[in-house]
């Protein structure tokens, strides 16, 4: 069985979920606390697949597999892997600068694949802005571009959510999004993995 782009992503990010949850020190060795990023560098990318508890990661594989599915099936997968890992990294890398730039605390760690998917959904929003979704715990459907530039925007702003490691992946994604639409890239299905459903 052909195992894609997204279900690989998926299958790491439980196995690394299992694996801290078993051992806690591999949470504290795979977190991103930005005062430690130049002797702990990997990091930047280990943090992408770490998540606090079984909800935050729930919600962030949901966003993957739809929002991410659609866009592969778009781009291909070789260019949503680049949109995928620029806007994870990119997130990083901001958090790490506003850490430091006095906006959040140095000591504070930051986990989560969020980056990464705010940057498939900002770069789908581009290419299919007006793609009706329903986005929890609003009971109607909206326009992506309003879900991601409105709503999920607005909430990466809340407590315990590092606001800018949401906003480093939507700059990638909007960067792919104008590019892949200035170039014709988005109007063919591209091939795929299997997928669960």
């Amino acid at each position: 069985m052909y195992l894609g782009a997204i279900e690989s992503i998926i299958t790491l990010n439980i196995l690394v979920f299992v694996l801290t949850m078993i051992d806690e020190s591999f949470f504290v060795l795979f977190t991103l606390v930005p005062k430690y990023v130049l002797v702990e560098p990997w990091t930047l990318i280990t943090s992408m697949f770490t998540h606090v508890n079984f909800n935050h990661l729930l919600f962030n594989m949901i966003g993957l597999f739809f929002l991410g599915s659609y866009l592969e099936r778009l781009i291909g997968e070789s260019r949503f892997l680049r949109v995928y890992f620029l806007g994870g990294l990119a997130g990083g890398v901001l958090a790490v600068l506003t850490a430091y730039a006095g906006f959040t605390d140095v000591f504070r760690g930051v986990v989560g694949a969020s980056g990464a998917i705010f940057a498939i959904a900002a770069c789908l929003a581009i290419l299919r802005p007006n793609l009706r979704i329903f986005l929890f715990p609003i009971p109607f459907p909206m326009p992506l571009y309003i879900a991601v530039f409105g709503f999920m925007l607005m909430m990466s702003f809340q407590e315990g959510i590092s606001w800018a490691g949401h906003l480093g992946g939507l700059i990638i994604g909007v960067i792919y999004g104008n590019m892949f639409k200035n170039t014709g890239i988005g109007g063919t299905t591209k091939k795929h993995g299997q997928r669960f459903y």
